[in-house]
């Protein structure tokens, strides 16, 4: 499984990429505008850090003026994934910009049909949201397993990206069921690196140490 960073702070991003563990950074406007930045200069800065994958949402509502940011995101860096949402008109934009040999990650996607059609229209990535699923009481896991068998069963490319990553279990299970990416935030970036026993036996070991040099 990839370890994708769901993040536009490019601070954390530099300091979790020490671990060598990030393939790669999704985005989104909400995240872009808690930083406070312009968006192609923090693009490109991530571009810069990671080699890998890049997320990049579209603002515009309609196909169109979806294909234009798209095509102008492309043009920034060989690695920026052109955010889209999964709607009637994201899935028009899709099918234009892959036309164009534009890399594309669609997101907000909540149900194995709409995972389906964005792998028939030839999607790179798809973004099922577990934890927003979960506070509707629809079992975000069981979508994302239904995704998978779905594109096993018809042998499709496009590759699923777990998102809306709410705690560890969430990552566990993803990857248990056979996600290809998982996008994590921080704060569950750090607690699944993390276990007390490992630092209760570090502290052991040391302690054990010190006290044999007395």
């Amino acid at each position: 499984m990839k370890f994708f960073l769901d993040t536009a702070d490019i601070k954390v991003i530099k300091e979790l990429n020490q671990l060598s563990l990030v393939d790669g950074v999704t985005t989104n406007p909400s995240l872009i505008a808690k930083e406070g930045v312009d968006l192609k200069e923090r693009i490109l800065e991530i571009c810069k850090e990671i080699d890998g994958p890049i997320s990049c949402e579209v603002l515009a509502t309609d196909h169109q003026k979806m294909v234009e940011e798209g095509l102008e995101y492309h043009s920034w860096h060989k690695n920026i994934f052109v955010k889209l949402p999964c709607t009637d008109e994201g899935l028009k934009a899709l099918k234009i910009l892959k036309s164009k040999d534009v890399k594309v990650n669609m997101t907000l996607v909540f149900s194995p049909m709409q995972a389906l059609a964005c792998a028939k229209l030839g999607a790179d990535f798809v973004s099922p949201f577990l934890g927003r699923l979960d506070d509707t009481q629809c079992s975000g896991l069981e979508i994302l397993e239904q995704i998978i068998q779905i594109y096993e069963n018809y042998e499709f490319k496009t590759q699923v990206l777990a998102a809306s990553i709410r705690s560890v279990d969430h990552v566990v299970n993803s990857a248990l069921l056979g996600s290809d990416i998982a996008t994590i935030s921080p704060k569950v970036f750090h607690k699944m690196l993390k276990h007390p026993l490992t630092d209760i036996g570090l502290a052991k070991f040391l302690e054990d140490y010190k006290n044999s040099q007395k």
